[in-house]
C-alpha cells in the first residue's frame, strides 16, 4: 500500500485541526531519512513524524517512542537552529500531489520576524525533505539532487524550490462528471476498472482504485466493458467527496497480527476474504503507527545488525555443511560390524586359507536358513598378506570405525548445540528494539567465541541489562528477556525460588519470569505470562503455542552451556494464543 495523495489529505486535515499555532519544542532525527518534530499546543505535546525513506515514506502524528543517535546529524542541527520556538502557521497540500508544505513563523539571526517552509515530498524512492526561506529559496535538504543525479530537477542550497515534474494525469478533485464519462467512453474496453483509474487520475493508490471498482461492480478486477460508467462515477465522486468534506475513515486491514493494507476510507473489498479483519481508527496517526511500527523496527534491526546477521548466516551454513559430511561419515562407520564379522570368519577358517588368495567364500554359521543350510560370505583378501594378517587388517578397520562413530556422534551433538544456540540469537534479533539490545547481542557473540569474525569490535564492560516489563491484570510484574544476556540476567540473577518461570516448548524464545513474592497468582495471570512467552519466541504467530512453566528453583544452567541454555525436568504446560494488542497493553513503557 502506497501513501497516496488521499492519505496525505487525511493527515493534513488532522494537522490543521489539532496543531495550527503549535510551537516547535525540539527536532530529532532518529534515522538518516526520518525527522521527528516535537510540537506543543494548548491540547498538549505531539510528535510529528516525517519519513522520507524509500521503503516506508509518510507523514503524520506518531505516538511511538524512537531512539535517537547520540550525535544529531547535520540536517537535524540545521532544523533545530531555524525551527526551535517557531510557530506552525499553515499546512497545505500542493494540488493533489504527495507534497505538503509546512509553514512556520519564526525569527531570523537578526531577530526579525520571518517565515520558513518545510516541504515534505512523500513520493516513494524520490521522497525528500526540503527546507526553504519565505521566498522559496532552498536553504537545506535531506537529500540534495545535483545535475549528475537528475537533469529534470535539481535540489541544491541557493536554488529556488520547484515542485516535482507534473504527471500527465488529471486531478481527481477537479474533474467533472462530463469529463469523467467522456474519458471513460473513449477508453479501450479490455482494461480493468481499477487500472483505468490509476492510469488517468493522479494521487490515487491501487488499493483505493480497487475499492472504487469494488463498490461499483462488487468485484475488484472487473473489465471496463462490464462496468457502467454512471456507477463508476458515483463511487469515484463519493471518495472525492470524503476528501473535500474531511469525512475520513482511517481503516487498517490485518491478517492476525500482521498489517496488510490501510487507507483513508473504509475498505469493503476484503469483507469476504477469510482471515482478514478490518479495524477503524480515530486518527490517521494511530493508523500509521499500527501499520508501520513493526516494519520500521525490523528495518532498523536489519540496518544496524547487518554484521551480526552476516556472522550468524555464515555460521549456520558452515555448521549445516559440516554436519552433513559428518552424518555421511557416520553412515560409513556402520560397516564396522561387517569388518569384525569378516575378521572373525577368516580367523575361524585359517586352516583353509593361503597367502596369495584374492578372495574367499566362507560359511556364515550365524546365517541359518529354513532348508537346513548356512549362508556364505565372500571376503576380499590382500594377496600380499597372510590370512592372519588379513584378519588383523579387518580388525583394525573395525576399531577405527568404532572410534570414529564415538567421535562423530560427539561432534554431531556439539554441532546441534551450536546450531540451536545460533537459532536463539536469530530469534533475539527479531525482538531487538534498541541499540542497547543489539550491543548486548554483539557482546554475547564476542564472549561466546565469535570474536575473530567480528572485525573492529572491542569488548565493552557489561552493564546491567534492561529487560521488558509487563503488568498482568492481577497486578503481577512479568519480566521478559529479549536476548540471551537478558535471559540469563532474569533467570539466574533476578529470579526468586518461588517465582514462576515460562518458556515456549521446544523452540527458541525469551525467558519470562512472573514475580510472585511468595503469592499464588490467579489463572488469568498465568495465561497472560504464558502469552508473553509465546509472543516473544520463534513460535509467535502460531494459532496455538505450547508454553512450559515451572518454579524458578527448578531451572538450572548446565555446566559449560551456551548463554541462555537451561534445563528443567519438573514443569506444567499451557496452550495459548497471544495477541499483539493485548501484549502491548500490558507492557510498561
Amino acid at each position: 500500500m502506497a501513501f497516496d495523495a488521499g492519505m496525505l489529505a487525511c493527515v493534513i486535515h488532522e494537522l490543521k485541526t489539532d496543531s495550527l499555532g503549535a510551537r516547535v519544542e525540539k527536532v530529532y532525527q532518529p534515522q538518516a531519512d526520518e525527522i521527528l518534530i516535537q510540537i506543543r499546543s494548548r491540547e498538549g505535546g505531539r510528535k510529528l513524524l516525517i519519513n522520507a525513506g524509500s521503503n516506508n515514506p509518510r507523514i503524520g502524528f506518531s505516538f511511538s517512542s524512537k531512539e535517537n543517535p547520540p550525535v544529531p546529524p547535520m540536517f537535524c542541527l540545521f532544523l533545530r537552529k531555524h525551527l526551535s520556538g517557531a510557530k506552525l502557521s499553515a499546512v497545505e497540500q500542493e494540488g493533489f500531489e504527495r507534497v505538503v508544505r509546512l509553514e512556520f513563523e519564526t525569527r531570523d539571526e537578526m531577530g526579525f520576524a520571518c517565515k520558513r517552509m518545510l516541504y515534505a515530498e512523500i513520493m516513494g524512492k524520490y521522497s525528500n525533505l526540503i527546507f526553504t526561506d519565505g521566498d522559496g529559496k532552498v536553504m537545506s535538504a535531506l537529500k540534495t539532487v545535483d545535475f549528475t543525479t537528475s537533469s529534470l530537477r535539481q535540489v541544491l542550497p541557493g536554488m529556488r524550490y520547484e515542485l516535482p515534474p507534473a504527471q500527465d494525469k488529471l486531478d481527481p478533485l477537479q474533474v467533472s462528471e462530463e469529463q469523467f464519462l467522456s474519458l471513460y467512453a473513449t477508453s479501450p474496453e479490455e482494461g480493468r476498472c481499477d487500472k483505468w483509474i490509476t492510469t488517468h487520475f493522479m494521487g490515487i493508490s491501487a488499493t483505493v482504485a480497487r475499492e472504487i471498482a469494488y463498490r461499483a461492480t462488487r468485484h475488484i478486477d472487473t473489465p471496463l466493458r462490464y462496468c457502467e460508467g454512471d456507477l463508476l462515477w458515483r463511487e469515484f465522486a463519493s471518495v472525492m467527496d470524503v476528501i473535500r468534506e474531511g469525512n475520513y475513515q482511517p481503516t487498517l486491514i490485518s491478517e492476525g497480527d500482521r498489517p496488510v493494507e490501510y487507507a483513508f476510507i473504509a475498505l469493503t473489498q476484503y469483507g469476504r476474504t477469510e482471515g482478514l479483519e478490518a479495524k477503524s481508527f480515530e486518527s490517521a496517526g494511530a493508523l500509521l503507527d499500527a501499520f508501520f511500527d513493526n516494519r520500521d523496527r525490523e528495518q532498523r534491526v536489519r540496518q544496524r545488525a547487518s554484521d551480526v546477521l552476516h556472522i550468524l548466516t555464515n555460521t549456520e551454513q558452515r555448521l549445516r555443511k559440516k554436519m552433513e559430511l559428518q552424518r555421511g561419515e557416520l553412515a560409513e562407520c556402520e560397516q564396522g560390524e561387517l569388518f569384525k564379522k569378516q575378521g572373525d570368519l577368516i580367523t575361524a577358517n585359517l586352516y583353509q586359507l593361503k597367502r596369495g588368495m584374492k578372495e574367499a567364500v566362507l560359511v556364515d554359521y550365524e546365517d541359518y536358513r529354513e532348508d537346513g543350510t548356512y549362508g556364505e560370505v565372500v571376503v576380499e583378501l590382500d594377496e600380499r598378506l597372510t590370512p592372519a594378517a588379513n584378519a588383523q587388517r579387518l580388525y583394525k578397520k573395525y576399531n577405527k570405525a568404532k572410534n570414529a562413530r564415538v567421535m562423530l556422534t560427539e561432534q554431531l551433538r556439539k554441532g546441534e548445540e551450536e546450531l540451536n544456540y545460533i537459532y536463539t540469537v536469530f530469534d533475539a534479533l527479531t525482538h531487538a528494539e534498541t541499540a542497547a539490545d543489539l550491543a548486548e547481542i554483539r557482546d554475547e557473540l564476542y564472549r561466546s567465541g565469535y570474536a575473530s569474525r567480528m572485525k573492529s569490535y572491542t569488548q565493552h564492560k557489561q552493564s546491567t541489562p534492561t529487560v521488558a516489563r509487563f503488568i498482568t491484570d492481577g497486578g503481577y510484574t512479568v519480566l521478559c528477556g529479549k536476548n540471551n544476556v537478558q535471559n540469563e540476567y532474569i533467570t539466574h540473577k533476578l529470579a526468586e525460588k518461588t517465582d514462576y518461570w515460562f518458556h515456549v516448548k521446544g523452540q527458541p524464545g525469551s525467558h519470562v519470569l512472573m514475580v510472585c513474592h511468595g503469592e499464588e497468582p490467579g489463572e488469568k495471570d498465568f495465561t497472560q505470562a504464558a502469552e508473553i512467552a509465546a509472543y516473544y519466541s520463534k513460535a509467535a504467530g502460531a494459532p496455538l503455542t505450547a508454553v512450559d512453566y515451572t518454579f524458578a528453583r527448578h531451572v538450572k544452567k548446565p555446566s559449560g552451556g551456551k548463554p541462555g541454555l537451561v534445563i528443567y525436568h519438573t514443569n506444567w504446560t499451557a496452550y495459548v494464543s497471544p495477541r499483539a494488542e493485548e501484549i502491548q497493553r500490558m507492557r510498561v513503557k
